[in-house]
C-alpha cells in the first residue's frame, strides 16, 4: 500500500486539483484492488470505507488515532477556529458542483464533514486548532480491476499546524496510513466476494 508521487495523482482528471489549488498537498496514498464482477464506482464503495475506521484497524493503529483523540478532547485541539465557516473549502462550491454530489456539503463524516460526493471522488474537510486539512479518496479504473487513491491536503491553520504535522508523520506514514488502506482492500475484497453488495457487519 504505497505512498506514490505526486505526478500520478495529478495526472488523474479529478476536480480536486483545480477546486484545491493553493492548497498544499501533503501525500497521496494508493492500493490497487482487484476487479469485481460488474463495474463499481466509489459512491457505492463509500459507504463501506465509512465504517468505524478505527475499530476495524489494528492493535497499533487502533491505539495511535485513540490515544491522538483523548489528546485532543483534553487539549481541546478538536475546536474549530472562530471563522471556519468562512475559511471552509465548501465555500469554493459552484452550483455544478453542488449539482452532481450526491451528498450535502457539510453532512459530518466520522470527524470530518463532507464537501463533495461525486460517482468516483469524495472530498472531506478537518478544520481544527491543529490543521485546516482535505482528505480526497478517488477511485480510477485500471487495466487489472481498480486504484483507490487516499490523498491529504494540509492548509496552515496557526503556528501548530508544521510542528504538530511534523510530530504525527512517521505515525501516521509508518503505520495508521498503511493499515487503514490495508483495510479498505480487506474491505473490498469481501465486497467483491459478495457480488458488489455491501457485506453485513
Amino acid at each position: 500500500m504505497p505512498q506514490i508521487s505526486p505526478a500520478e495523482f495529478y495526472a488523474l482528471p479529478l476536480r480536486v486539483h483545480t477546486f484545491l489549488a493553493g492548497v498544499p498537498l501533503h501525500d497521496v496514498w494508493a492500493v490497487d484492488l482487484p476487479r469485481p464482477r460488474e463495474p463499481v464506482t466509489l459512491a457505492e464503495f463509500h459507504p463501506l470505507e465509512r465504517q468505524d475506521r478505527v475499530g476495524g484497524l489494528p492493535g497499533p493503529a487502533r491505539a495511535l488515532l485513540r490515544l491522538r483523540l483523548f489528546l485532543g478532547r483534553i487539549f481541546r485541539l478538536e475546536a474549530e477556529p472562530k471563522g471556519a465557516g468562512a475559511t471552509s473549502f465548501a465555500a469554493r462550491l459552484t452550483p455544478e458542483d453542488r449539482g452532481r454530489s450526491s451528498v450535502e456539503a457539510g453532512t459530518p463524516n466520522g470527524l470530518f464533514r463532507v464537501v463533495y460526493c461525486f460517482e468516483n471522488e469524495l472530498l472531506l474537510e478537518l478544520h481544527n486548532r491543529t490543521a485546516h486539512a482535505a482528505a480526497v479518496s478517488a477511485l480510477a479504473g485500471t487495466a487489472d480491476g481498480y486504484r483507490f487513491y487516499f490523498a491529504v491536503y494540509v492548509a496552515k491553520a496557526s503556528w501548530i499546524t508544521p510542528v504538530y504535522m511534523a510530530l504525527i508523520d512517521p505515525f501516521r506514514r509508518w503505520i495508521v496510513y498503511p493499515a487503514m488502506l490495508k483495510n479498505i482492500r480487506a474491505t473490498w475484497l469481501e465486497f467483491v466476494s459478495s457480488g458488489n453488495e455491501a457485506p453485513q457487519r
